[in-house]
């Protein structure tokens, strides 16, 4: 006992401390933390409606709780297209997980250019689509793909083929979805890796250089091992939103005949939240998705500090 009060006084000595000659600091870290706090946790006060038969005249305190308390998670877990979304929406992330590695590599040729104009010409064109909506990119991606007159199937047709629906067709869903935001978000998803390979010691490129080393092994020994520390945590974060899909771009490009491929959690959590009302439902069915993410992530976190030895805690 007395061996840690010395210790205890310590710590608190040392907080003081710091707080006393960065107190400026602190300051600056004041509306992030009023954002977070009100923005973040303070919805997290909504989340016991979950739990109960909501009513927005009595409000999430007053309404009265569900018998049984998981009714609507049983509810969810029974719905006839259960599997189906879990399906869908496991098909477009894990698609998604497959491709991740594309960003690393357009970084890592990206790095290898000499060219500085060429370069800055390259970063801008693969930056700018990230800056679009996903209404306009929805647009053009529709307009390309259109079975009438889209560039793509006029293509076809010069070349002796038939018009194919594209946006019609369930199987070529995922594609569509998954590459199309490749296209509008690799060059802005590159620059973290970018960033990373910048901050990498030019003395070990020229050391591997003097070895004998040619650019292709100063990828693979220097470059690469340089930012897998970044590949690990953006890799586990991905893991972390597995269960999780924007609903507005698959809204823009969903229609009755793709739907059996395009409905997804986030569509139907829409469509009972916001179109039918059921607040309740809507509720328990993203905080389960929540959940699951949670517990994926925790595994992906594990995984991946075992192989790399690091992960986010």
């Amino acid at each position: 006992m007395n061996s840690t009060l010395p210790k205890r006084r310590m710590g608190w000595a040392h907080v003081r401390k710091r707080l006393t000659e960065s107190w400026q600091w602190y300051v600056l870290l004041i509306p992030a933390i009023v954002y977070v706090a009100i923005f973040n946790y303070g919805p997290m006060y909504g989340v016991q409606i979950a739990f109960k038969n909501y009513k927005p005249k009595l409000g999430a305190a007053g309404s009265p709780w569900l018998d049984p308390l998981f009714k609507n998670f049983i509810r969810f877990v029974n719905y006839p297209d259960f599997w189906k979304m879990i399906r869908n929406t496991l098909s477009i992330t894990l698609y998604s997980l497959v491709i991740f590695p594309l960003p690393i590599l357009f970084a890592l040729m990206l790095n290898e250019v000499r060219n500085l104009k060429l370069k800055k010409t390259v970063q801008m064109i693969t930056y700018a689509p990230h800056f679009l909506s996903e209404v306009v990119v929805c647009s053009l991606v529709l307009m390309m793909l259109a079975r009438a007159n889209g560039p793509i199937n006029n293509m076809i047709v010069a070349s002796g083929g038939d018009r194919i629906p594209f946006i019609e067709i369930p199987g070529a869903f995922s594609s569509i979805y998954v590459w199309s935001g490749l296209w509008q978000n690799i060059g802005w998803d590159s620059i973290l890796y970018i960033s990373a390979l910048a901050s990498i010691s030019q003395e070990q490129i020229e050391a591997a250089t003097i070895d004998g080393a040619n650019r292709m092994q100063i990828i693979r020994h220097v470059n690469i091992p340089g930012i897998l520390p970044t590949i690990a945590i953006t890799f586990i974060m991905r893991m972390g939103g597995l269960l999780s899909v924007g609903y507005s771009k698959i809204f823009l490009l969903q229609n009755d005949l793709n739907l059996s491929a395009s409905q997804v959690i986030s569509t139907y959590v829409y469509r009972v939240g916001i179109q039918s009302g059921q607040y309740s439902y809507a509720t328990a069915i993203s905080l389960f998705n929540n959940v699951v993410n949670i517990l994926i992530l925790l595994m992906a976190n594990f995984v991946v500090k075992k192989v790399t030895d690091t992960g986010l805690f």
